[in-house]
């Protein structure tokens, strides 16, 4: 399974968590909302999870081996740190995104 594409929707500046990513595979699937999280001086990803009634978490979709989390973890990662340079250097779409969104809400 190749990764055809890898897109940061969203960045954040406080908390651990730094980013929500989708990511597709073989351009035939995709897998929406993993997140970028900061913690204990390291990135790592989480899969996209949903709560079930006892309050707990399970993931809906997930690596079925070390080596295919590993090869993910990295190239997400990897993807997070472009995008974050990009939006520094503000030629990120995301810095387009945040702009449109002052514009929209200043007065003309």
């Amino acid at each position: 399974m190749t990764i055809t594409d890898i897109r940061i929707r969203k960045l954040f500046e406080d908390g651990p968590m730094k980013a929500i990513v989708s990511v597709t595979f073989d351009h035939a699937l995709a897998v929406h909302d993993i997140k970028i999280i900061y913690a204990r001086d390291k990135y790592f990803i989480v899969m996209p999870s949903r709560k079930n009634p006892d309050g707990t978490y399970r993931d809906i979709v997930h690596p079925i081996n070390v080596e295919f989390r590993t090869m993910l973890e990295e190239a997400v990662i990897a993807a997070y740190h472009a995008e974050r340079e990009a939006y520094e250097n503000g030629t990120s779409h995301l810095c387009r995104k945040a702009e449109e969104a002052v514009e929209a809400e200043m007065p003309v």
